[in-house]
């Protein structure tokens, strides 16, 4: 702390000036880096997801540049680089300590990726697809809520990167893109539910042909840095009773964004096999009356 008192004290107007033109200089510098980083590189790049990355790494870069070069030119008075850091993390220790935890919490997610942008997490009450990840917060494009079947809402959900410390992060797609749906359909206990589950199989067989083996290849990929273990990929019908009728399950693997259009599109096919039999009928919640004749 002395040594950054030593700066001002003593420091004559002309060195004062002096080093606020330099800091013009460097800002003016950084600008220009910026605007022709921008005009002659990012335009170049087409894929959205590196553009966003490639733009990530300068704009960081930039930052610290900026950062070491200022405080060489207004501290010069210490000698050592690091005892400049040193001052600095103290002081940004002791006034900052919630965002010094939550750039703590980014440096996590830089190393370790429990996410990354364009993954779809939950963490805490909030889930959503992550849409960008800066030191202090990462932001999310939230789904579910009063939206059913994972669907986006349309906002947008700042989250402090300290979270990372405190709540569990489920990630839908880390090595893996599909995830296991089911449809539940409920019949009359008088209905043919023998037919039935086998014209549901049929349907959802013929729904995820192309889906089992790229679930497959991905597992495999997968397996390679987790424990993932999965003998069975094939859709499967289950069969209980409930209280309404005999349910029947479909369960299957579908893509983490697609699991709406999915269950829409197979509930259409059901709707319209179901029409074709007549002892195939949909339950719901009924009450039957039972009148017992005397005598």
């Amino acid at each position: 702390m002395k040594d950054m008192l030593n700066v001002f004290q003593g420091a004559s107007f002309e060195a004062l000036i002096s080093k606020a033109i330099s800091t013009g200089l460097i800002l003016l510098s950084l600008w220009i880096a910026r605007i022709s980083y921008n005009r002659f590189i990012l335009k170049r790049i087409k894929n959205v997801k590196t553009k966003y990355k490639w733009n990530k790494v300068f704009s960081y870069a930039i930052a610290i540049i900026g950062i070491l070069m200022i405080g060489r030119t207004w501290f010069s008075g210490i000698k050592s680089l690091t005892n400049f850091l040193g001052i600095l993390t103290a002081g940004l220790a002791i006034a900052l300590k919630d965002l010094i935890i939550g750039f703590a919490g980014w440096l996590f997610i830089l190393w370790r990726r429990p996410f990354e942008t364009g993954d779809r997490i939950e963490i805490g009450e909030y889930a959503g697809d992550v849409i960008d990840i800066r030191p202090l917060h990462f932001t999310i494009l939230e789904i579910g809520n009063w939206v059913d079947a994972d669907q986006s809402t349309g906002r947008m959900i700042q989250i402090p990167n300290n979270f990372i410390f405190t709540h569990a992060v489920n990630n839908y797609q880390s090595g893996f893109d599909y995830i296991w749906n089911e449809i539940p359909v409920l019949l009359t206990f008088e209905s043919n539910w023998k037919k039935a589950g086998k014209i549901l199989k049929d349907i959802i067989d013929e729904h995820t042909k192309d889906t089992v083996q790229e679930a497959k290849k991905q597992i495999q990929n997968a397996s390679r840095k987790f424990m993932i273990i999965y003998k069975h990929f094939t859709p499967a019908v289950y069969t209980d009773v409930k209280d309404s009728g005999v349910n029947l399950t479909m369960r299957y693997l579908c893509r983490v964004r697609s699991r709406r259009s999915s269950t829409h599109a197979i509930w259409e096919k059901v709707l319209v096999e179901f029409d074709k039999h007549e002892d195939i009928d949909l339950a719901y919640p009924t009450i039957r009356y039972y009148q017992q004749k005397n005598g």
